[in-house]
């Protein structure tokens, strides 16, 4: 694989161009966070990506990794706190509030493992 560049001033920027396969592909939420993140703080790590044609692919392992693991601990820490459908039935706000203080608390865990690394 040859790197090219283009004169820009004094300086000679390397030409980033996606391979064609890529097109189509929709980011998810967190592989759009991860994104961010590595143009925000991890300049390097981000244009190592790019030059290896990898950076696609790495997203979209960490969304699947971040979904995957968000949907076994909703499950796992929804029973665990006897969060039921019984519940849901009888007491709406209650079951709503106790839902959404579990995914505020899976969502920390998911940026702390797969987005600020």
């Amino acid at each position: 694989m040859k790197i090219t560049y283009t004169k820009c001033g004094d300086y000679y920027l390397p030409d980033f161009v996606l391979s064609n396969n890529t097109k189509n592909i929709t980011l998810g939420k967190y592989a759009r966070m991860r994104l961010n993140y590595l143009k925000s703080h991890k300049k390097a790590e981000y244009t190592i990506l790019c030059m290896n044609d990898e950076l696609t692919n790495h997203l979209l392992d960490i969304d699947k990794q971040a979904s995957d693991f968000f949907d076994a601990q909703m499950k796992l820490m929804a029973e665990k706190e006897g969060i039921t459908e019984e519940l849901k039935a009888t007491n709406q706000l209650e079951w709503v509030g106790k839902m959404n203080n579990l995914k505020n608390s899976i969502e920390e865990i998911i940026l702390e493992r797969y987005i600020y690394n």
